[in-house]
């Protein structure tokens, strides 16, 4: 997953106004639509960066797979089928 990662840009930036719904909410729409995300926390220390990780992973159910300096990895599989996929009905139909 972290090289998968790699070439990702954060999607979400955590601002001063810390984890507030309306981030949490973006993170899971982020999570949805991409099940890794990248998730950028420029105002903590290192401990704070990390108890926000854990906030994150205990409110949205991701999993966290890697911190690195402000940058948080997060990993949360979607269970609807991504359109295109092979378990996408209209796939068959397209075809």
């Amino acid at each position: 997953m972290k090289a998968r990662a790699h070439a990702l840009d954060p999607v979400v930036l955590i601002g001063a106004a810390g984890l507030s719904p309306a981030v949490l909410a973006e993170i899971e729409r982020s999570l949805k639509s991409h099940e890794l995300i990248k998730v950028r926390v420029p105002g903590a220390d290192r401990s704070g960066r990390e108890a926000i990780l854990e906030e994150i992973c205990r409110r949205t159910g991701a999993q966290p797979v890697q911190h690195v300096g402000k940058i948080i990895l997060l990993f949360r599989e979607n269970p609807e089928p991504s359109p295109g996929s092979a378990e996408d009905p209209l796939r068959r139909i397209r075809r």
